[in-house]
């Protein structure tokens, strides 16, 4: 759970109505819940970070797996349980088209629904006096600017979302269903956001779509990313540009060598190949072999050798007998891959993998995540002290969540949020957050590094 505490405006003594905001989900709906912000900042509206004051409470949805939804649910329950009594609760996101009976059934006090592709129209579920809706058929969001959006991530870092939807069939996947097929921004469009942000201060831009490699696809054009990069990269200012989600099938030499072409470009993706064995690849209709992702693996190490790839797997997809995963897992050990997101198969309902044959029971789906995550354990700790005594350059996030004597920074390989990160002990020295310093490595602590500041770069 993302609960947004925005800055309250300048003039806000003079409005009474103060709301309360909560983003579920991933980077794309924490932009759209951003694009809601800042609409009723600009309205006369107050984010309170105290549910105890809101007189509107937003809860932005994720309904990409059954997880996801439950997570929704909860959320919503405990909203209605604390909130003050006339507090209205509106309900935004892909929840909304997914599954609006049921929330209507358990929760009838709800008292206005925003359809995930109609952010904009946050300010009609606040205005109506009565109980409503705004869900037109868009079924996803491409804010493209003229929108105001208020960054709720620190400072120095803030997501860029350049495409919506998805044009890829994932047996095990529903995204196309709930997000609508791809939809592309201009490249003139991402550079005018991009450079905007740096004119805000942010220094750290994470690319963000559901696929990055389909970017312009929807417009007929291939190669659109590597171009966009090339764009982005005649900005002559100093930042981070970090990509996300890219999937194996669209990493060709000539993005590899436009990554490879500027220290801007973090040395990171986030790459997921879900299997490894070529039956269930196959199964999960994905467009790449073992061969094939292999190969991208070993070209990315020898063109980019400090390069760090994060992947998901999924366990427990139907068909998947102990000789696949034991595949899995050797390809784990083999590759020790930096970071690995590990996921449970979940038979979402009117995808193809729900009715397949050979369905993994709950237990046994749960023992080889474990299994899995204690192989992938042991790769992390052995990555990890790897760098131990190196010196890296790191970017200041703040102070660490679990104490105020550390601070928290990460390195061009670590993504804010879901990687591990460089915990300091230098908390009591004038540092900047959102800076650069040189920070060698003493120790490591699980997922995380440990390390002192050198000097500011």
């Amino acid at each position: 759970m993302s609960i947004i505490d925005a800055v309250f405006m300048n003039n806000a003594s003079n409005f009474q109505n103060k709301f309360h905001l909560i983003s579920l989900g991933c980077p794309r709906n924490l932009v759209d819940s951003e694009v809601m912000l800042g609409l009723l900042r600009q309205a006369g509206y107050e984010c309170t970070p105290f549910l105890s004051d809101a007189d509107f409470v937003i809860i932005n949805t994720c309904s990409f797996l059954q997880a996801s939804r439950n997570e929704g649910y909860d959320t919503i329950h405990e909203i209605f349980k604390s909130k003050k009594k006339n507090a209205k609760v509106i309900i935004s996101g892909c929840m909304v088209q997914h599954c609006k009976e049921e929330l209507v059934q358990r929760f009838p006090g709800i008292h206005y629904f925003v359809g995930s592709g109609d952010v904009d129209q946050i300010l009609r579920a606040f205005e109506s006096g009565s109980r409503g809706e705004s869900i037109s058929s868009a079924k996803s969001f491409l804010e493209c600017g003229e929108i105001p959006r208020t960054i709720s991530t620190p400072q120095h870092y803030a997501y860029l979302k350049i495409a919506e939807g998805c044009r890829k069939r994932c047996a095990f996947c529903i995204i196309p269903s709930i997000k609508g097929p791809l939809r592309s921004k201009s490249i003139d469009q991402v550079i005018r956001e991009f450079k905007a942000l740096l004119d805000r201060g942010v220094f750290e831009i994470i690319l963000i779509a559901q696929d990055l490699g389909d970017f312009g696809k929807d417009r007929g054009q291939k190669g659109e990313l590597s171009a966009l990069l090339r764009e982005i990269m005649k900005e002559p200012r100093d930042f981070w540009l970090r990509l996300l989600y890219l999937y194996p099938d669209e990493i060709d030499d000539e993005l590899i060598q436009t990554i490879k072409s500027d220290a801007r470009i973090c040395p990171y993706l986030d790459m997921p190949i879900q299997h490894i064995d070529d039956e269930i690849l196959h199964s999960m209709r994905r467009k790449t072999s073992r061969a094939q992702i292999t190969g991208i693996i070993q070209k990315l190490r020898n063109e980019i050798p400090d390069i760090s790839i994060r992947t998901s797997l999924i366990v427990g997809f139907p068909g998947e007998t102990e000789k696949h995963f034991q595949e899995l897992v050797n390809f784990v050990k083999q590759q020790k891959l930096e970071q690995v997101g590990i996921f449970k198969f979940s038979p979402e309902k009117d995808s193809a993998a729900s009715v397949m044959q050979g369905q993994v029971a709950e237990d046994e789906k749960q023992r080889r995540q474990e299994v899995l995550a204690k192989a992938q354990m042991k790769v992390v700790n052995a990555n990890n002290r790897a760098f131990i005594g190196k010196r890296l350059s790191a970017i200041i996030d703040g102070v660490h969540p679990e104490s105020n004597l550390l601070l928290a920074a990460r390195h061009g390989g670590q993504c804010p949020d879901i990687d591990g990160q460089i915990i300091i002990n230098d908390a009591a020295q004038k540092i900047e957050q959102g800076r650069l310093y040189t920070v060698e490595i003493t120790d490591v602590a699980g997922y995380d590094l440990i390390g002192r500041i050198c000097k500011k770069k």
